[in-house]
Protein backbone atom coordinates (compact mmCIF):
# COMPACT_ATOMS: atom_id res chain seq x y z
CA UNK A 1 0.00 0.00 0.00
CA UNK A 2 0.93 3.27 -0.61
CA UNK A 3 1.29 5.12 2.87
CA UNK A 4 1.94 8.93 3.53
CA UNK A 5 3.60 10.90 6.64
CA UNK A 6 2.89 14.95 6.09
CA UNK A 7 4.32 17.40 8.13
CA UNK A 8 2.44 18.16 11.59
CA UNK A 9 1.20 22.20 11.06
CA UNK A 10 0.00 22.66 14.89
CA UNK A 11 2.53 25.50 16.30
CA UNK A 12 5.63 23.62 17.94
CA UNK A 13 4.82 20.23 16.86
CA UNK A 14 7.75 18.67 16.30
CA UNK A 15 6.61 15.36 15.93
CA UNK A 16 6.59 12.76 13.00
CA UNK A 17 4.59 9.91 12.84
CA UNK A 18 7.25 7.66 11.67
CA UNK A 19 11.17 7.64 12.14
CA UNK A 20 13.11 6.26 9.17
CA UNK A 21 13.91 3.21 10.74
CA UNK A 22 9.67 2.85 11.01
CA UNK A 23 9.43 3.48 7.45
CA UNK A 24 11.98 0.85 6.91
CA UNK A 25 9.87 -2.17 9.07
CA UNK A 26 6.87 -1.36 6.91
CA UNK A 27 9.16 -0.93 3.32
CA UNK A 28 10.16 -4.60 4.01
CA UNK A 29 6.59 -5.41 4.43
CA UNK A 30 6.43 -4.64 0.62
CA UNK A 31 4.57 -1.16 1.12
CA UNK A 32 5.87 2.29 -0.47
CA UNK A 33 6.02 5.24 2.00
CA UNK A 34 6.30 9.15 1.06
CA UNK A 35 7.20 11.94 3.18
CA UNK A 36 6.68 15.54 2.83
CA UNK A 37 9.52 17.60 3.27
CA UNK A 38 10.95 18.33 6.31
CA UNK A 39 7.99 16.25 8.07
CA UNK A 40 11.04 14.90 10.11
CA UNK A 41 13.38 17.74 11.12
CA UNK A 42 11.99 18.60 14.40
CA UNK A 43 12.49 14.90 15.32
CA UNK A 44 16.22 15.05 14.65
CA UNK A 45 15.48 13.12 11.07
CA UNK A 46 16.12 14.63 7.91
CA UNK A 47 15.07 13.32 4.04
CA UNK A 48 18.17 12.29 3.48
CA UNK A 49 17.93 9.69 6.04
CA UNK A 50 14.22 8.79 4.94
CA UNK A 51 15.59 8.99 1.87
CA UNK A 52 18.55 6.48 2.80
CA UNK A 53 15.62 4.35 4.49
CA UNK A 54 13.73 3.87 0.91
CA UNK A 55 11.00 6.55 1.19
CA UNK A 56 10.01 8.97 -1.65
CA UNK A 57 10.06 12.43 -0.50
CA UNK A 58 7.58 15.02 -1.95
CA UNK A 59 7.85 18.62 -2.24
CA UNK A 60 4.41 19.46 -1.81
CA UNK A 61 1.87 18.33 0.45
CA UNK A 62 -0.51 18.07 -2.50
CA UNK A 63 1.95 15.66 -3.87
CA UNK A 64 1.74 13.50 -0.55
CA UNK A 65 -1.49 13.34 -0.55
CA UNK A 66 -2.21 12.27 -4.21
CA UNK A 67 0.69 9.35 -3.95
CA UNK A 68 -0.82 7.75 -0.60
CA UNK A 69 -3.85 5.95 0.05
CA UNK A 70 -3.01 5.82 4.25
CA UNK A 71 -2.31 9.19 5.71
CA UNK A 72 -0.54 8.60 9.14
CA UNK A 73 0.16 11.55 10.97
CA UNK A 74 0.24 12.89 14.54
CA UNK A 75 -2.34 15.22 15.35
CA UNK A 76 -5.94 15.86 13.77
CA UNK A 77 -5.95 17.60 10.66
CA UNK A 78 -6.10 21.36 10.71
CA UNK A 79 -8.07 23.51 8.12
CA UNK A 80 -5.96 23.72 5.72
CA UNK A 81 -5.30 19.91 5.89
CA UNK A 82 -8.90 19.09 4.60
CA UNK A 83 -8.17 20.42 1.07
CA UNK A 84 -5.95 17.26 0.23
CA UNK A 85 -7.70 14.75 1.84
CA UNK A 86 -10.62 12.77 -0.47
CA UNK A 87 -13.12 9.99 0.15
CA UNK A 88 -10.79 7.48 -0.97
CA UNK A 89 -8.04 8.08 1.96
CA UNK A 90 -7.66 6.39 4.89
CA UNK A 91 -6.32 8.65 8.15
CA UNK A 92 -4.64 7.22 11.02
CA UNK A 93 -3.88 10.05 13.42
CA UNK A 94 -4.90 11.17 17.42
CA UNK A 95 -8.13 12.85 16.62
CA UNK A 96 -10.26 13.71 19.98
CA UNK A 97 -13.56 14.25 18.08
CA UNK A 98 -15.39 14.27 21.37
CA UNK A 99 -14.26 18.06 21.59
CA UNK A 100 -14.08 18.66 18.10
CA UNK A 101 -17.56 18.63 16.20
CA UNK A 102 -16.40 20.88 13.77
CA UNK A 103 -14.18 18.47 12.68
CA UNK A 104 -16.61 15.76 12.84
CA UNK A 105 -18.47 17.73 10.48
CA UNK A 106 -16.23 18.26 7.97
CA UNK A 107 -14.74 14.77 8.10
CA UNK A 108 -17.88 13.21 7.66
CA UNK A 109 -18.27 15.17 4.61
CA UNK A 110 -15.14 14.47 2.65
CA UNK A 111 -16.54 10.70 3.20
CA UNK A 112 -12.92 9.12 4.46
CA UNK A 113 -12.08 6.41 6.74
CA UNK A 114 -10.83 7.92 10.35
CA UNK A 115 -9.06 5.68 13.23
CA UNK A 116 -8.08 7.31 15.99
CA UNK A 117 -5.06 6.52 17.24
CA UNK A 118 -6.26 6.97 21.13
CA UNK A 119 -9.31 4.17 20.46
CA UNK A 120 -6.90 1.83 19.49
CA UNK A 121 -7.33 -0.83 22.43
CA UNK A 122 -6.13 -4.18 22.43
CA UNK A 123 -4.69 -6.16 25.65
CA UNK A 124 -2.17 -4.12 26.84
CA UNK A 125 -5.33 -1.47 26.68
CA UNK A 126 -4.43 1.81 24.99
CA UNK A 127 -1.06 0.97 23.54
CA UNK A 128 -0.49 4.33 21.43
CA UNK A 129 -2.15 6.52 23.56
CA UNK A 130 -0.72 5.63 27.00
CA UNK A 131 3.01 6.94 26.25
CA UNK A 132 2.18 10.00 25.06
CA UNK A 133 0.03 10.37 28.07
CA UNK A 134 3.12 9.59 30.38
CA UNK A 135 4.89 12.03 28.30
CA UNK A 136 2.47 14.51 29.07
CA UNK A 137 1.92 13.77 32.77
CA UNK A 138 5.90 14.15 33.04
CA UNK A 139 5.38 17.70 31.01
CA UNK A 140 2.95 19.18 33.19
CA UNK A 141 4.52 19.36 35.98
CA UNK A 142 7.77 20.52 35.08
CA UNK A 143 6.53 22.81 33.02
CA UNK A 144 4.12 23.63 36.46
CA UNK A 145 7.37 24.02 38.32
CA UNK A 146 8.46 26.89 35.39
CA UNK A 147 5.11 28.85 35.73
CA UNK A 148 5.94 28.70 39.19
CA UNK A 149 8.61 30.88 39.33
CA UNK A 150 7.93 34.97 39.85
CA UNK A 151 8.94 36.36 35.96
CA UNK A 152 6.03 33.87 34.87
CA UNK A 153 3.28 35.47 36.89
CA UNK A 154 4.06 32.72 39.51
CA UNK A 155 3.71 32.78 42.86
CA UNK A 156 7.41 32.38 43.81
CA UNK A 157 7.29 28.76 45.01
CA UNK A 158 10.38 26.39 44.49
CA UNK A 159 8.27 22.91 43.40
CA UNK A 160 9.88 20.96 45.78
CA UNK A 161 11.47 23.26 48.14
CA UNK A 162 15.32 21.99 48.94
CA UNK A 163 14.26 18.57 49.99
CA UNK A 164 15.04 16.13 52.81
CA UNK A 165 17.67 15.60 54.32
CA UNK A 166 18.66 19.16 55.63
CA UNK A 167 18.27 21.24 58.46
CA UNK A 168 15.74 23.98 56.22
CA UNK A 169 12.97 20.84 56.53
CA UNK A 170 10.69 23.92 56.89
CA UNK A 171 10.49 25.56 53.53
CA UNK A 172 7.51 25.49 52.09
CA UNK A 173 7.75 23.06 49.11
CA UNK A 174 4.77 23.15 47.51
CA UNK A 175 1.62 21.67 46.57
CA UNK A 176 0.64 19.23 43.75
CA UNK A 177 -2.99 18.20 43.36
CA UNK A 178 -3.57 15.46 40.64
CA UNK A 179 -6.82 14.33 39.52
CA UNK A 180 -6.90 11.02 37.73
CA UNK A 181 -4.42 8.04 38.45
CA UNK A 182 -4.01 6.84 35.09
CA UNK A 183 -1.20 7.22 32.69
CA UNK A 184 -0.67 10.84 32.71
CA UNK A 185 -1.88 11.43 36.53
CA UNK A 186 0.76 9.03 37.37
CA UNK A 187 3.76 10.31 35.78
CA UNK A 188 2.47 13.72 36.88
CA UNK A 189 2.31 12.55 40.36
CA UNK A 190 5.20 10.86 40.53
CA UNK A 191 7.82 13.33 39.22
CA UNK A 192 6.29 16.31 41.76
CA UNK A 193 6.47 13.54 44.64
CA UNK A 194 10.23 12.75 43.36
CA UNK A 195 10.99 16.96 43.14
CA UNK A 196 9.70 17.01 47.00
CA UNK A 197 6.85 18.36 46.58
CA UNK A 198 3.62 17.15 48.91
CA UNK A 199 1.13 15.53 46.26
CA UNK A 200 -2.48 14.52 46.53
CA UNK A 201 -3.72 12.08 43.88
CA UNK A 202 -7.86 12.03 43.29
CA UNK A 203 -9.71 9.30 41.06
CA UNK A 204 -13.08 7.91 41.30
CA UNK A 205 -11.62 4.24 41.22
CA UNK A 206 -10.23 2.83 43.79
CA UNK A 207 -8.13 0.06 41.65
CA UNK A 208 -6.27 3.22 39.96
CA UNK A 209 -5.30 4.98 43.53
CA UNK A 210 -3.94 1.19 44.61
CA UNK A 211 -2.10 0.92 41.27
CA UNK A 212 -0.07 4.49 41.66
CA UNK A 213 0.19 3.21 45.31
CA UNK A 214 2.11 0.56 44.67
CA UNK A 215 4.35 3.08 42.88
CA UNK A 216 4.82 5.12 45.91
CA UNK A 217 3.33 4.76 49.22
CA UNK A 218 4.08 8.99 50.14
CA UNK A 219 1.34 10.31 47.98
CA UNK A 220 -1.50 11.28 49.96
CA UNK A 221 -4.67 9.21 47.67
CA UNK A 222 -8.47 9.85 47.91
CA UNK A 223 -11.51 9.10 45.98
CA UNK A 224 -14.24 10.89 47.59
CA UNK A 225 -14.42 14.46 45.55
CA UNK A 226 -15.49 15.91 48.46
CA UNK A 227 -12.23 16.22 49.23
CA UNK A 228 -10.69 18.70 46.54
CA UNK A 229 -11.99 21.62 47.79
CA UNK A 230 -10.76 21.66 51.44
CA UNK A 231 -7.11 21.33 49.74
CA UNK A 232 -7.40 23.82 46.75
CA UNK A 233 -6.47 26.87 48.91
CA UNK A 234 -3.21 25.64 49.61
CA UNK A 235 -2.79 23.91 46.27
CA UNK A 236 0.11 25.26 44.03
CA UNK A 237 0.09 23.07 41.32
CA UNK A 238 -3.64 21.25 39.96
CA UNK A 239 -2.63 18.65 36.97
CA UNK A 240 -6.01 17.83 35.04
CA UNK A 241 -5.74 14.30 34.02
CA UNK A 242 -9.36 12.79 33.88
CA UNK A 243 -9.71 11.11 30.40
CA UNK A 244 -13.44 9.36 29.82
CA UNK A 245 -12.01 7.37 26.82
CA UNK A 246 -14.21 8.47 23.38
CA UNK A 247 -16.20 10.91 24.93
CA UNK A 248 -15.78 14.98 26.24
CA UNK A 249 -14.30 14.76 29.96
CA UNK A 250 -16.82 16.30 32.06
CA UNK A 251 -15.86 19.56 34.42
CA UNK A 252 -15.09 17.94 37.88
CA UNK A 253 -13.47 21.78 38.96
CA UNK A 254 -15.85 24.15 38.54
CA UNK A 255 -14.98 27.79 38.28
CA UNK A 256 -15.82 28.92 41.68
CA UNK A 257 -12.86 26.08 42.61
CA UNK A 258 -10.72 28.15 40.65
CA UNK A 259 -11.16 31.02 42.57
CA UNK A 260 -10.60 29.03 45.58
CA UNK A 261 -6.72 28.92 45.05
CA UNK A 262 -4.36 31.40 45.34
CA UNK A 263 -3.44 34.33 43.16
CA UNK A 264 -0.04 32.76 41.16
CA UNK A 265 -0.82 29.02 41.12
CA UNK A 266 -1.04 27.08 38.43
CA UNK A 267 -3.03 24.53 36.64
CA UNK A 268 -2.38 22.15 34.05
CA UNK A 269 -5.04 20.43 31.94
CA UNK A 270 -3.58 17.55 30.13
CA UNK A 271 -7.46 16.48 29.25
CA UNK A 272 -7.82 19.56 27.23
CA UNK A 273 -7.58 17.52 24.18
CA UNK A 274 -11.05 15.88 25.06
CA UNK A 275 -12.69 19.02 26.34
CA UNK A 276 -10.77 19.79 29.44
CA UNK A 277 -11.70 18.52 32.82
CA UNK A 278 -11.28 22.01 34.52
CA UNK A 279 -14.51 24.65 33.54
CA UNK A 280 -11.84 27.60 33.12
CA UNK A 281 -10.05 25.71 30.49
CA UNK A 282 -9.15 26.69 26.98
CA UNK A 283 -7.13 25.42 24.52
CA UNK A 284 -3.59 26.85 23.65
CA UNK A 285 -1.02 26.22 21.38
CA UNK A 286 2.28 26.68 22.07
CA UNK A 287 2.50 30.12 20.21
CA UNK A 288 0.71 31.45 23.47
CA UNK A 289 0.80 28.32 25.99
CA UNK A 290 -0.79 30.31 29.18
CA UNK A 291 -3.52 32.56 30.41
CA UNK A 292 -4.94 33.64 33.63
CA UNK A 293 -8.74 33.12 34.57
CA UNK A 294 -9.45 33.95 38.21
CA UNK A 295 -5.63 35.16 39.10
CA UNK A 296 -4.75 31.71 38.16
CA UNK A 297 -2.18 30.60 35.15
CA UNK A 298 -3.41 28.29 33.23
CA UNK A 299 -1.28 25.58 30.58
CA UNK A 300 -3.75 24.04 28.31
CA UNK A 301 -1.91 23.19 25.39
CA UNK A 302 -3.51 20.45 23.58
CA UNK A 303 -0.19 18.68 21.52
CA UNK A 304 2.22 18.57 25.06
CA UNK A 305 4.32 15.83 23.86
CA UNK A 306 5.27 17.83 20.77
CA UNK A 307 7.29 20.14 23.01
CA UNK A 308 9.84 16.61 22.71
CA UNK A 309 9.35 15.42 19.52
CA UNK A 310 12.80 13.21 19.75
CA UNK A 311 11.37 11.28 22.50
CA UNK A 312 8.04 10.97 21.83
CA UNK A 313 8.37 10.13 17.81
CA UNK A 314 11.07 7.41 19.20
CA UNK A 315 7.86 5.97 21.39
CA UNK A 316 5.63 5.77 18.62
CA UNK A 317 7.89 4.17 15.84
CA UNK A 318 7.76 1.30 17.67
CA UNK A 319 4.47 1.04 18.19
CA UNK A 320 3.03 2.67 15.29
CA UNK A 321 4.39 0.08 12.41
CA UNK A 322 2.59 -2.77 13.32
CA UNK A 323 -1.00 -1.15 13.68
CA UNK A 324 -0.31 1.01 10.44
CA UNK A 325 0.54 -2.60 8.48
CA UNK A 326 -2.37 -3.45 9.91
CA UNK A 327 -4.75 -1.64 8.33
CA UNK A 328 -3.03 -2.68 5.05
CA UNK A 329 -3.97 -5.90 5.45
CA UNK A 330 -7.29 -7.13 2.81
CA UNK A 331 -10.53 -6.79 4.55
CA UNK A 332 -9.33 -5.67 7.52
CA UNK A 333 -12.80 -4.00 8.55
CA UNK A 334 -14.50 -6.86 8.79
CA UNK A 335 -11.55 -9.05 9.83
CA UNK A 336 -9.89 -6.96 12.49
CA UNK A 337 -11.99 -6.10 15.69
CA UNK A 338 -9.19 -4.04 17.33
CA UNK A 339 -8.72 -1.81 14.21
CA UNK A 340 -12.44 -1.76 13.26
CA UNK A 341 -13.42 -0.46 17.14
CA UNK A 342 -10.92 2.08 16.40
CA UNK A 343 -12.45 3.73 13.38
CA UNK A 344 -14.24 6.73 14.71
CA UNK A 345 -16.03 7.88 11.07
CA UNK A 346 -17.06 5.68 8.32
CA UNK A 347 -17.65 6.77 4.91
CA UNK A 348 -19.68 9.69 5.92
CA UNK A 349 -20.79 8.38 9.27
CA UNK A 350 -20.10 8.51 13.03
CA UNK A 351 -18.71 5.39 14.23
CA UNK A 352 -18.13 6.19 18.09
CA UNK A 353 -20.78 7.31 20.81
CA UNK A 354 -19.24 10.85 21.44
Amino acid sequence: MNIGIPKELKPFEGRVALSPSACSELISKGHHLYLETSAGNLSGFTDKDYQQSGVNVCQTPQSLYDSAELIVKVKEPLEVELQYLTENHTLFCFLHLAANPKLVEQLNAIGLTAVGFESVIDARQAPLLKPMSQIAGRLAVQTAAELLHLQHGGSGVLLGGLGSGNALTNVDRGQVLVLGAGSAGTQAALLAQNMGAKVYVFDHYPAALEAIRTLDKRLHLFSDKAQISPLLATTDVLVGALLVPGKKTPHLIKRHHVKMMRAGSVIVDISVDQGGCIETTQITTYDKPTFVEEGVTHFCVANMPGAVPRTATQVLSVLLPAYVHRLTTKNWYESDKIMREAVNLRKGKLCIDI
